[in-house]
């Protein structure tokens, strides 16, 4: 249903019967970690023009993994990160 590298890779399939007996499956909610409890990899400092996406390549080797990212600063939007001169915590990825 996703790829490995999904932050959705590794939730619990869940499955719901219609009333015309349909069965739906899904995806059981994400919980997010608390990010300062996350094993710290880097600080990274933006810069302007920066983007979440390519601090999470240079730090995390895949622009993809810019989730991590939020998770560690306990982040729902990547946008709020971005911002010159704040420090961003980078965490190590849990595999």
């Amino acid at each position: 249903m996703f790829e490995h590298t999904s932050r959705y890779y590794d939730l619990e399939n869940a499955a719901f019967i219609a009333a015309d007996g349909r069965k739906m499956t899904y995806k059981r909610r994400r919980f997010l970690p608390h990010g300062e409890n996350m094993p710290l990899l880097a600080e990274v400092i933006p810069i302007q023009g920066d983007r979440l996406d390519l601090i999470a390549f240079r730090t995390l080797g895949d622009p993809q993994q810019f989730w991590r990212i939020c998770d560690a600063n306990n982040a729902m939007k990547p946008e709020d990160l971005i911002e010159p001169g704040r420090i961003i915590r980078v965490a190590v990825p849990h595999i």
